[in-house]
């Protein structure tokens, strides 16, 4: 009977490294190709950022180098959550909430400038009217979740012992 639950021991330690190395490669693969998005998002953003400044852009190209810098932004959390997640082998839900707030901040620059774009037509309309107003419901749900991040995020950071952001780990020999 001893045999049989030191064969079964054996049996759930190298399933469980089979699973901890494939776990580990797909997150390697995953840092990878993340990696190599942001790095094309970088290219764009410069190119973007190179044409704005050339053309002295209006409102509408600075929202767009913008907002790709922000997606850029995302990305980059995005890598280091994969990263912390195959150092530590938990999953921390922080960077995730960055990458909300992050989201949601780009939406916000968005719909800004559309509801500006619409504000500033000559021909008002029921439909430009109705759009505004949806505009400003999106706006108001939006500016809500942000402020419910931001105080998850500062809950976050008061609930750990240690004050350090998440994904930082502790000097050797601490516990």
């Amino acid at each position: 009977m001893s045999a049989h639950s030191e064969d079964q021991g054996r049996l759930t330690r190298l399933a469980s490294a089979i699973f901890l190395h494939t776990e580990h490669a797909i997150y390697a693969a995953l840092g990878l190709l993340l990696a190599l998005t942001a790095i094309v998002a970088l290219v764009d953003a410069a190119g973007l950022t190179w044409e704005a400044m050339r053309a002295l852009g209006g409102a509408q190209q600075i929202l767009e180098v913008i907002d790709r810098l922000l997606f850029l932004l995302m990305l980059i959390e995005i890598l280091h959550t994969v990263r912390v997640s195959m150092r530590s082998g938990t999953l921390t839900c922080e960077p995730f909430l960055i990458v909300g707030l992050i989201a949601s901040i780009r939406r916000v620059l968005v719909i800004t400038l559309q509801s500006s774009e619409i504000m500033h037509a000559k021909d008002w309309s029921p439909e430009k009217q109705a759009l505004f107003q949806a505009s400003m419901i999106e706006l108001g749900v939006l500016a809500g979740l942000i402020l419910t991040m931001v105080f998850a995020i500062f809950l976050l950071h008061r609930a750990r012992d240690d004050g350090r952001p998440a994904g930082e780990e502790k000097p050797a020999g601490e516990s």
